[in-house]
């Protein structure tokens, strides 16, 4: 089939089934369809994921003075020591081809003075986060699915609510991890019917499960549907209670969830507690500050909020030049605006929010999981 939508009336076998359109399911397809037939099926619209909510950027070892070895540690310190380091090495040793892929793709990162321009955020010894603006998940989720709609290998298929994996398992070995996965039932949207999409190979890039708190940076369809699919087959999940909190979202009751990225402290934005009109970091973090890693980061703003009864604490960036804030981060701006905040003069008021489920389903690093035939990608795992 073309790479337009099916009309998902006719069930038809794949090589390969991904569940979930986001940065980790197209990415997969575009590479899969070079050699297979490949089926992907959304929740709700193909842009719906938390890729195109992603603000800040990627990380990736790309300045002359920057190595491996040093985003290793970061990596490693950011993490405590859990990290398992083979698959730190993998990721970091094989981000600068993503990059480079991506930019193929026409993702457009900034550039200055003919080279990407590097930001800095937290945790990291180094200016290595390529961008777009402050949108770069859009922009990376606009060059994907460009890039699916228009390979012939590749179907789209938005609008489907994934219910429970198919698998060759009978009861007797409902949770021996032997039951081999093809496919996934899934319930039409629009219909209100339920559909069997069949497979030689599924592969869930299904996102987290953020939406199970109150307050989280991810979109709504964030309920960790292929974590609890894949554990109902018989698939070992891990690290469940590994959520990583982002210290910067909007506080406004109106407006809920929306993230200020970590960019803006990676550029010189300061937080303040409102209480006392002064910087705090400096009293949980003296030598990185405000760019300390996340988890520390939004452990002393909730410190600060409980220990003074605050509601939010505020994060500053009104001492820089308003043309350089203006162009480093005009969504946010233009959204503050809206709001009635003015950050080229004002500050904003932040709160930490959940946002990134680190546990997920167990993998190696070929993206395989306990179950013949199903495979898992992205924050899902």
């Amino acid at each position: 089939m073309s790479g337009a939508q099916s009309s998902g009336t006719e069930l038809a076998a794949h090589d390969v089934l991904i569940i979930g359109s986001g940065a980790a399911g197209l990415t997969a397809a575009l590479v899969l369809a070079e050699k297979c037939r490949v089926l992907v099926l959304a929740k709700g619209g193909l842009d719906g994921g938390s890729t195109n909510w992603a603000q800040g950027g990627i990380a990736a070892v790309l300045d002359a003075g920057d190595t491996f070895e040093d985003h290793v540690r970061d990596t490693m310190v950011a993490g405590a020591g859990l990290n398992r380091r083979e698959t730190v090495e993998f990721v970091i040793e094989h981000a600068p081809a993503a990059i480079a892929r991506l930019i193929e793709l026409g993702v457009p990162f900034n550039a200055e003075a003919g080279s990407l321009h590097l930001t800095r955020e937290g945790g990291h010894s180094h200016r290595r986060i390529v961008h777009v603006d402050d949108a770069t998940g859009a922009a990376v989720q606009k060059a994907l699915l460009k890039a699916a709609r228009e390979h012939p290998n590749v179907t789209l298929l938005p609008g489907r609510t994934c219910i429970d994996l198919i698998t060759g398992r009978h009861e007797a070995l409902r949770y021996s991890g032997s039951g081999r996965v093809w496919g996934v039932y899934a319930l039409d949207e629009a219909t209100g019917r339920v559909e069997a999409h069949t497979a030689r190979a599924t592969i869930l890039a299904t996102g987290g499960a953020g939406r199970v708190y109150q307050f989280s940076t991810a979109p709504r369809g964030a309920t960790g549907d292929g974590i609890a699919m894949a554990w109902r087959a018989g698939a070992r999940v891990s690290n469940m209670e590994m959520m990583q909190f982002h210290p910067t979202c909007l506080y406004n009751l109106d407006v809920k969830n929306f993230l200020i990225t970590e960019a803006v402290r990676g550029e010189g934005g300061r937080l303040i507690n409102p209480r006392t009109g002064k910087r705090f970091m400096e009293f949980y973090d003296p030598e990185r500050l405000e760019l300390a890693p996340r988890d520390v980061v939004a452990r002393a703003i909730d410190s600060e909020i409980k220990r003074f009864g605050l509601d939010f604490v505020h994060l500053d960036i009104s001492h820089m030049p308003s043309d350089f804030v203006k162009g480093h981060f005009p969504n946010i701006y233009e959204k503050l605006i809206g709001l009635g905040i003015d950050m080229t003069t004002q500050p904003i008021p932040v709160v930490p929010a959940q946002h990134y489920t680190c546990g997920g389903v167990l993998i190696d690093l070929d993206g395989r999981t306990d179950l013949p035939g199903l495979y898992a990608a992205g924050e899902c795992t």
